[in-house]
């Protein structure tokens, strides 16, 4: 009985705020997508309203956002979602399932990713030992913007977070790879080959050792070729002449004590071996 009763005082209360915001702003009602909810003020005001539980009506205008941004019909629907996330935040800011869906909602219907971090950061700031949301975050990052400097700074965020999944410190040193920063991705998987004790884990960390380690070869070795030839005007026939010239101290090799292969027509230098396949 109380439950209903609290739910009717919302509708009425959202009655009464979009009926104000027509008379201001003179908008025909059925020229407004969706419902009344979208006009509500912030959600520290409607604890005032929520008679002692703004936990239930949290729960209430999530259930209606969930709805409301399903509706295909309502073209610019999305215009309000920070507003009734934040609102939905600011009655029960240890609600935890509002701000994945929210950020859900934001990637994979509106196409906003910034507005995902956005909602994400307020759910880590009023919870912060809730690993979920950076690691959400740095997926997004990685896999919709490919801002691996960005999904990089929200991995090392979930890593400091009591019980975050181990693979996030993997996930971390393949973003610092994509970035070519080289060293911070050879410190990293150098410590999780050294710590790991999943002969797995210990695998995946040797292979990638291996991969960002002929990387930083292959950069320095195509440096010098591109020196070589702008000091001759041709390529080098082979890695050697590289050292004979002064280009290079010696021709590195692989982790495997294997020599780079080179092809002079092509330019092309790469291992004789798959990373990933060793």
């Amino acid at each position: 009985m109380r439950k209903s009763f609290i739910i009717v005082m919302v509708i009425l209360s959202c009655t009464v705020f979009m009926a104000l915001k027509l008379k201001i702003d003179g908008t025909p009602r059925t020229k407004i997508p969706g419902s009344s909810i979208i006009y509500m003020p912030s959600g520290k005001y409607l604890k005032f309203a929520s008679f002692g539980n703004p936990t239930m009506m949290a729960d209430f205008i999530y259930l209606w956002a969930i709805q409301y941004y399903g509706n295909y019909n309502i073209p610019d629907r999305f215009e309000y979602l920070e507003h009734i996330f934040s609102i939905i935040s600011e009655l029960d800011p240890l609600y935890l399932d509002p701000y994945e869906v929210g950020a859900l909602i934001a990637v994979y219907e509106a196409k906003d990713v910034p507005l995902a971090f956005k909602i994400l950061d307020l759910g880590l700031k009023n919870n912060p030992d809730q690993w979920i949301f950076p690691f959400q975050a740095g997926h997004y990052a990685q896999m919709f913007l490919e801002d691996f400097s960005i999904a990089k700074d929200y991995y090392e965020k979930t890593m400091k977070i009591e019980g975050a999944p181990s693979q996030t410190e993997r996930l971390a040193a393949n973003a610092a790879f994509k970035m070519m920063d080289y060293e911070t991705a050879w410190q990293s998987w150098l410590e999780i080959y050294q710590t790991a004790t999943d002969d797995r884990v210990i695998k995946i960390a040797a292979n990638h050792l291996y991969n960002v380690k002929a990387s930083r070869d292959i950069q320095l070795i195509k440096g010098a070729i591109n020196l070589y030839s702008e000091k001759f005007g041709r390529r080098p026939l082979n890695l050697e002449q590289l050292v004979r010239e002064g280009f290079l101290s010696s021709v590195p090799k692989d982790m495997d004590e294997k020599d780079y292969i080179y092809n002079p027509q092509t330019n092309e230098v790469r291992t004789e071996t798959i990373w990933s396949k060793r």
